[in-house]
């Protein structure tokens, strides 16, 4: 139902400030900028995302298909189960969706955006398999997809080398901010639906399994800020690009042990992937037009300049304003976050207060809009429960934790 209500208000915002600039402006324009945009919009949901997401699919569905008839995604269930038991309880031990949901929080880790998104349709669709209420969404379903948006990401490579390219003189100077930052927002995003759901967060099991990760993170922003930023580069892409080859070839070679016909099993698999991405060609061209008219509107602009009055009138520093348009993107868009963050670099470069800040909105955390429209339109969830309201607080606490960590080091 709230996505509902947010649909419409997209396009009844962009039409009431639309008239406004006919009214004050005497831009003619406007609205004709606002039908190029559905268009615009519906053919990039169309022929940017879903036809290139279909071969994406295609090949990893085929592999993650070889990877369950070697026994891996199994394997993968066994090890991270007692605390998927505590954090997914509706799913059963040993199920394969628990190997699923791992393989995407791992790609997510690692910053592989196209390896991720398969492997997290794949787990969604391991949930729905289970689910009673096919148009509804289910506790573990609404878990998944709030830790998946609040973008947890170890190695954020495509940011760092987008600072690369904009002649930055550290490109990876935000590695660490990023990291405490999307931490954060996956913290908060966690303990609110585990609260929502009325999970135990206070299990020895549970403490523990959260105490070795929150170790691990500490040990590995130890491990990154001894090095140079030149190696931080290097280390993030040669590690991310290694573990993913190496689990392609254990797959292959753990199929090949248990005498699996390889090509066959791959077949098999792959032939899902272009059924997966017609499923959510509609719900993306809905959700990608939406947001498009709301913000060729300029609404998103004077969101931005509402919010600076507001804390510049409450006495507060106002240095983090002009990257917040990237920070307001996020949520809707990754690609309008993107061109945010690229445009604000060009503006004030790379190295700037708000070239830094923006890159940190960027890496802090993930599309809501976008993954909620593009996991739960893959299995035909209608009814998405309290999944938006939990993603959107833990968007929240990535943006105040990123502004509050790049006053730290970079103001």
């Amino acid at each position: 139902m709230i996505l509902n209500y947010i649909w419409i208000a997209f396009f009844v915002i962009a039409f009431v400030v639309a008239l406004l600039k006919l009214a004050i402006t005497g831009d003619t324009e406007i609205f004709k900028t606002l039908v190029d945009a559905t268009f615009d919009s519906s053919k990039m949901a169309v022929m940017d995302i879903s036809l290139p997401l279909a071969g994406v699919m295609t090949l990893w569905l085929g592999l993650m298909n070889i990877g369950e008839k070697a026994g891996a995604i199994n394997f993968l269930s066994r090890i991270v189960g007692p605390f998927f038991n505590k954090l997914f309880p509706e799913i059963p031990k040993g199920h394969p969706a628990n190997g699923h949901i791992m393989m995407n929080f791992s790609a997510n880790m690692l910053g592989l955006g196209n390896a991720a998104t398969p492997l997290g349709l794949k787990a969604m669709d391991s949930m729905q398999e289970l689910n009673p209420n096919k148009d509804t969404a289910s506790n573990a379903q609404i878990m998944f997809l709030v830790l998946n948006t609040s973008g947890f990401t170890l190695i954020p490579i495509t940011i760092i080398a987008q600072r690369a390219i904009q002649h930055s003189a550290n490109p990876s100077d935000v590695f660490i901010p990023i990291l405490i930052a999307t931490f954060c927002s996956t913290l908060v995003g966690l303990l609110t639906v585990a609260i929502w759901q009325k999970i135990n967060i206070f299990n020895r099991v549970f403490l523990t399994w959260m105490l070795s990760i929150s170790a691990g993170v500490i040990g590995l922003v130890w491990y990154f800020s001894t090095l140079q930023q030149e190696q931080i580069t290097i280390v993030s892409k040669v590690a991310a690009n290694v573990i993913l080859f190496s689990i392609i070839t254990a797959f292959i070679l753990g199929a090949l042990r248990k005498k699996i016909n390889v090509y066959d099993a791959f077949i098999d698999g792959a032939k899902s992937g272009f059924e997966t991405t017609i499923k959510i060609i509609p719900y993306l061209v809905a959700m990608l037009v939406g947001i498009a008219v709301f913000r060729a509107s300029g609404a998103l602009d004077y969101l931005v300049h509402g919010i600076g009055y507001v804390f510049g009138a409450l006495g507060f520093n106002t240095d983090f304003v002009p990257a917040l348009p990237t920070a307001l993107m996020k949520p809707l868009s990754g690609s309008g976050s993107r061109s945010m963050m690229i445009s604000a670099m060009d503006i004030y470069k790379p190295d700037s207060f708000v070239g830094h800040l923006s890159c940190v909105f960027q890496g802090a955390a993930d599309t809501t809009f976008y993954i909620v429209a593009l996991y739960f339109g893959s299995v035909g969830i209608k009814k998405t429960r309290y999944a938006i309201t939990a993603g959107l607080i833990a968007d929240l606490a990535g943006v105040i934790a990123a502004i509050y960590i790049s006053y730290m080091f970079f103001h």
